[in-house]
C-alpha cells in the first residue's frame, strides 16, 4: 500500500505563502503524476495542480496559476505546493495524491492513492 505524508499546512493571513511537501516512504514518486487537490468543508475535492514526474511538466487550475508553483525534488522523493499571494478562497485540506498514468489529469478517480491531508486556513 502507497503511503503519502503531506507536511507545511497552517494558518496564515491573507497575502501571505505557505510551502507544502508530499513524500512517500513506499513509493518512488518518480513513476507517474503526482497531484495536489484541495476539498473545502461543503465542497467538492477540487484540482489544483500537477507535475508528471519525467519531464517536470506541470498543469494548475486557473484560480492558483501564477500563484503556485509545483516542484519535484529527486533527492528527498518529495513533491513540494508553493503558495503565494494566498486568500481566503485558498482554505481547505489539502491533499497530494498519485497517478501512475503519464498523463496529467485532473479527476480525482485518476488517482488511486492519496495522503491524509494537511489543513490550509487563510485569515482575511
Amino acid at each position: 500500500q502507497v503511503r503519502l505524508i503531506e507536511s507545511g499546512g497552517g494558518v496564515v493571513k491573507s497575502g501571505d505563502s505557505l510551502r507544502l511537501s508530499c513524500t512517500s516512504s513506499t513509493r518512488p514518486l518518480s513513476r507517474g503524476v503526482v497531484g495536489w487537490f484541495r476539498q473545502a468543508p461543503g465542497t467538492e475535492r477540487e484540482f489544483v495542480a500537477a507535475i508528471r514526474w519525467r519531464d517536470g511538466t506541470t498543469n494548475y487550475t486557473d484560480s492558483v496559476r501564477g500563484r503556485f508553483a509545483i516542484s519535484r525534488d529527486y533527492a528527498s522523493n518529495t513533491v513540494r505546493l508553493q503558495m503565494n499571494s494566498l486568500t481566503p478562497e485558498d482554505t481547505g485540506v489539502y491533499y497530494c495524491a498519485v497517478s501512475s498514468d503519464w498523463r496529467l489529469v485532473r479527476a480525482p478517480t485518476d488517482y488511486p492513492d492519496w495522503g491524509q491531508g494537511t489543513q490550509v486556513t487563510v485569515s482575511s
